[in-house]
Protein backbone atom coordinates (compact mmCIF):
# COMPACT_ATOMS: atom_id res chain seq x y z
CA UNK A 1 0.00 0.00 0.00
CA UNK A 2 2.86 2.39 0.75
CA UNK A 3 4.44 2.08 -2.71
CA UNK A 4 1.04 2.42 -4.38
CA UNK A 5 0.29 5.61 -2.44
CA UNK A 6 3.74 7.00 -3.27
CA UNK A 7 3.19 6.24 -6.96
CA UNK A 8 -0.27 7.82 -6.91
CA UNK A 9 1.05 10.99 -5.26
CA UNK A 10 3.83 11.18 -7.83
CA UNK A 11 1.19 11.93 -10.47
CA UNK A 12 -1.51 13.44 -8.21
CA UNK A 13 0.37 15.25 -5.43
CA UNK A 14 -1.34 16.77 -2.41
CA UNK A 15 -1.20 20.55 -2.44
CA UNK A 16 -1.07 22.90 0.53
CA UNK A 17 -4.60 24.23 1.13
CA UNK A 18 -3.24 27.72 1.82
CA UNK A 19 -0.41 28.42 -0.63
CA UNK A 20 -1.01 25.67 -3.19
CA UNK A 21 2.54 24.34 -3.11
CA UNK A 22 3.21 20.63 -3.54
CA UNK A 23 3.39 18.86 -0.19
CA UNK A 24 6.03 16.41 0.94
CA UNK A 25 4.96 12.77 1.22
CA UNK A 26 4.34 12.99 4.97
CA UNK A 27 2.21 16.15 4.62
CA UNK A 28 -1.46 16.17 3.64
CA UNK A 29 -2.99 19.55 4.54
CA UNK A 30 -0.46 22.38 5.06
CA UNK A 31 3.18 22.87 4.21
CA UNK A 32 5.45 23.56 7.16
CA UNK A 33 5.76 27.22 6.23
CA UNK A 34 1.99 27.82 6.22
CA UNK A 35 1.56 25.77 9.39
CA UNK A 36 4.03 28.00 11.22
CA UNK A 37 2.33 31.12 9.83
CA UNK A 38 -1.11 30.36 11.26
CA UNK A 39 -2.38 33.90 11.97
CA UNK A 40 -2.90 35.45 15.36
CA UNK A 41 -2.47 32.61 17.84
CA UNK A 42 -3.75 33.79 21.26
CA UNK A 43 -0.96 34.62 23.70
CA UNK A 44 -0.78 35.12 27.44
CA UNK A 45 -2.81 33.65 30.29
CA UNK A 46 -5.91 31.93 28.83
CA UNK A 47 -7.86 32.78 32.00
CA UNK A 48 -7.67 36.50 31.23
CA UNK A 49 -7.21 36.45 27.45
CA UNK A 50 -9.34 38.40 25.03
CA UNK A 51 -11.18 35.17 24.21
CA UNK A 52 -11.99 34.40 27.84
CA UNK A 53 -13.15 37.96 28.36
CA UNK A 54 -15.82 37.33 25.71
CA UNK A 55 -17.68 35.28 28.33
CA UNK A 56 -17.11 37.46 31.39
CA UNK A 57 -20.45 38.35 32.94
CA UNK A 58 -22.25 35.88 30.66
CA UNK A 59 -21.27 32.39 31.76
CA UNK A 60 -18.61 31.26 34.29
CA UNK A 61 -16.21 29.30 32.07
CA UNK A 62 -12.69 28.68 33.33
CA UNK A 63 -10.74 29.76 30.25
CA UNK A 64 -10.82 29.83 26.47
CA UNK A 65 -8.30 29.38 23.67
CA UNK A 66 -8.12 28.95 19.89
CA UNK A 67 -5.59 27.75 17.33
CA UNK A 68 -5.65 30.79 15.04
CA UNK A 69 -7.48 34.00 14.19
CA UNK A 70 -10.13 33.92 11.48
CA UNK A 71 -9.68 36.64 8.87
CA UNK A 72 -12.37 36.89 6.21
CA UNK A 73 -10.78 36.73 2.79
CA UNK A 74 -7.56 35.24 4.16
CA UNK A 75 -6.12 32.16 2.48
CA UNK A 76 -6.51 30.38 5.83
CA UNK A 77 -10.29 30.75 5.55
CA UNK A 78 -10.01 27.89 3.07
CA UNK A 79 -9.26 25.50 5.95
CA UNK A 80 -12.67 26.03 7.55
CA UNK A 81 -14.46 25.83 4.21
CA UNK A 82 -12.76 22.52 3.47
CA UNK A 83 -13.88 21.13 6.82
CA UNK A 84 -17.47 22.42 6.88
CA UNK A 85 -18.54 22.41 3.24
CA UNK A 86 -16.21 20.18 1.21
CA UNK A 87 -16.22 16.97 3.22
CA UNK A 88 -12.53 17.26 4.07
CA UNK A 89 -12.57 15.46 7.41
CA UNK A 90 -8.82 14.91 7.32
CA UNK A 91 -8.38 18.69 7.41
CA UNK A 92 -10.41 18.87 10.65
CA UNK A 93 -8.50 15.96 12.18
CA UNK A 94 -5.18 17.56 11.25
CA UNK A 95 -6.15 20.95 12.72
CA UNK A 96 -7.51 19.23 15.82
CA UNK A 97 -4.13 17.56 16.30
CA UNK A 98 -2.38 20.93 15.97
CA UNK A 99 -4.71 22.30 18.63
CA UNK A 100 -4.03 19.23 20.75
CA UNK A 101 -0.29 19.93 20.63
CA UNK A 102 -1.03 23.46 21.89
CA UNK A 103 -3.14 22.12 24.77
CA UNK A 104 -1.28 19.06 25.97
CA UNK A 105 1.33 20.95 28.04
CA UNK A 106 -1.11 23.59 29.30
CA UNK A 107 -3.78 23.86 31.98
CA UNK A 108 -6.24 22.39 29.48
CA UNK A 109 -4.47 19.02 29.71
CA UNK A 110 -6.07 18.50 33.14
CA UNK A 111 -9.55 18.22 31.56
CA UNK A 112 -11.36 14.92 32.05
CA UNK A 113 -13.58 14.90 28.97
CA UNK A 114 -13.77 16.45 25.53
CA UNK A 115 -17.33 17.29 24.46
CA UNK A 116 -17.92 18.57 20.92
CA UNK A 117 -20.66 21.11 20.28
CA UNK A 118 -23.43 19.01 18.69
CA UNK A 119 -25.20 19.71 15.41
CA UNK A 120 -28.84 18.95 14.67
CA UNK A 121 -29.55 15.42 13.32
CA UNK A 122 -30.91 16.93 10.10
CA UNK A 123 -27.65 18.74 9.44
CA UNK A 124 -25.69 15.66 10.49
CA UNK A 125 -27.52 13.57 7.87
CA UNK A 126 -26.88 16.20 5.21
CA UNK A 127 -23.20 16.77 6.01
CA UNK A 128 -22.41 13.25 7.14
CA UNK A 129 -20.35 14.30 10.15
CA UNK A 130 -20.07 16.85 12.95
CA UNK A 131 -17.05 19.06 12.29
CA UNK A 132 -16.60 19.78 16.02
CA UNK A 133 -16.44 16.06 16.71
CA UNK A 134 -13.73 15.64 14.06
CA UNK A 135 -11.72 18.43 15.70
CA UNK A 136 -12.27 16.79 19.09
CA UNK A 137 -10.93 13.49 17.79
CA UNK A 138 -7.71 15.19 16.75
CA UNK A 139 -7.34 16.81 20.17
CA UNK A 140 -8.05 13.49 21.88
CA UNK A 141 -5.37 11.70 19.84
CA UNK A 142 -2.68 14.09 21.03
CA UNK A 143 -3.77 14.82 24.60
CA UNK A 144 -5.20 11.44 25.58
CA UNK A 145 -8.34 13.11 26.94
CA UNK A 146 -11.36 10.93 26.08
CA UNK A 147 -13.91 12.25 23.59
CA UNK A 148 -17.55 11.79 24.63
CA UNK A 149 -20.34 12.51 22.16
CA UNK A 150 -23.47 11.61 24.14
CA UNK A 151 -23.52 14.43 26.70
CA UNK A 152 -25.03 17.32 24.73
CA UNK A 153 -27.64 17.19 21.99
CA UNK A 154 -29.10 19.83 19.70
CA UNK A 155 -32.86 19.57 19.39
CA UNK A 156 -33.73 22.64 17.27
CA UNK A 157 -32.50 23.21 13.73
CA UNK A 158 -31.71 26.72 12.48
CA UNK A 159 -30.25 28.08 9.28
CA UNK A 160 -26.81 29.70 9.32
CA UNK A 161 -26.31 32.44 11.90
CA UNK A 162 -23.37 34.17 10.23
CA UNK A 163 -25.36 37.36 9.57
CA UNK A 164 -26.79 37.65 13.10
CA UNK A 165 -25.43 39.70 15.99
CA UNK A 166 -24.51 38.29 19.41
CA UNK A 167 -27.83 38.96 21.16
CA UNK A 168 -29.85 37.76 18.20
CA UNK A 169 -27.73 34.62 17.97
CA UNK A 170 -28.16 33.85 21.66
CA UNK A 171 -31.92 34.47 21.56
CA UNK A 172 -32.06 32.18 18.54
CA UNK A 173 -30.28 29.24 20.16
CA UNK A 174 -30.62 29.60 23.93
CA UNK A 175 -33.01 26.64 24.15
CA UNK A 176 -31.50 24.58 21.34
CA UNK A 177 -29.28 22.40 23.51
CA UNK A 178 -30.07 19.86 26.21
CA UNK A 179 -28.47 16.95 28.02
CA UNK A 180 -28.61 13.67 26.11
CA UNK A 181 -30.77 10.99 27.83
CA UNK A 182 -27.79 8.58 27.88
CA UNK A 183 -25.29 11.15 29.16
CA UNK A 184 -22.79 9.95 31.78
CA UNK A 185 -22.58 11.69 35.14
CA UNK A 186 -20.17 14.61 34.71
CA UNK A 187 -20.36 15.91 38.26
CA UNK A 188 -16.97 17.07 39.52
CA UNK A 189 -15.34 16.84 36.09
CA UNK A 190 -13.38 19.34 34.05
CA UNK A 191 -15.02 19.49 30.62
CA UNK A 192 -13.32 20.72 27.46
CA UNK A 193 -16.05 22.02 25.14
CA UNK A 194 -14.87 22.12 21.51
CA UNK A 195 -16.22 24.03 18.50
CA UNK A 196 -14.86 25.12 15.11
CA UNK A 197 -15.19 28.93 15.25
CA UNK A 198 -15.68 31.46 18.05
CA UNK A 199 -17.47 34.56 16.76
CA UNK A 200 -19.94 36.05 19.24
CA UNK A 201 -19.65 33.08 21.60
CA UNK A 202 -23.43 32.53 21.64
CA UNK A 203 -23.28 28.80 20.82
CA UNK A 204 -20.54 28.05 23.35
CA UNK A 205 -22.37 30.15 25.94
CA UNK A 206 -25.61 28.21 25.43
CA UNK A 207 -23.85 24.84 25.65
CA UNK A 208 -21.88 25.89 28.72
CA UNK A 209 -25.01 27.01 30.54
CA UNK A 210 -26.68 23.63 29.93
CA UNK A 211 -23.63 21.77 31.28
CA UNK A 212 -23.25 24.01 34.33
CA UNK A 213 -26.94 23.79 35.23
CA UNK A 214 -26.99 20.00 34.98
CA UNK A 215 -23.63 19.13 36.50
CA UNK A 216 -21.33 20.39 39.21
CA UNK A 217 -18.51 20.76 36.69
CA UNK A 218 -15.91 23.16 35.32
CA UNK A 219 -16.07 24.18 31.65
CA UNK A 220 -13.06 25.01 29.45
CA UNK A 221 -13.43 26.15 25.84
CA UNK A 222 -11.28 25.49 22.77
CA UNK A 223 -11.93 26.32 19.12
CA UNK A 224 -9.97 26.11 15.90
CA UNK A 225 -10.34 29.80 15.18
CA UNK A 226 -11.73 33.05 16.53
CA UNK A 227 -13.13 36.05 14.69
Amino acid sequence: MMWWEDLFRLFFPHLCLVCGKRLALHQKVLCLECEHRLPGKPRGDPRTSMLSQTFWGRVPVEMCTALFRFEKGSAYQQLLHELKYRNNRHCGLYLGRLLGYELRHSTFSACDLIIPVPIHPRRLRKRGYNQSEIIGRGIAEITGIPLVTNVLRRSVHHTSQTSRGRLERFDNIRDNFSIHPSAPNCNGLKILLVDDVLTTGATLEACSLVLLRQFNCLVYLATLSFA
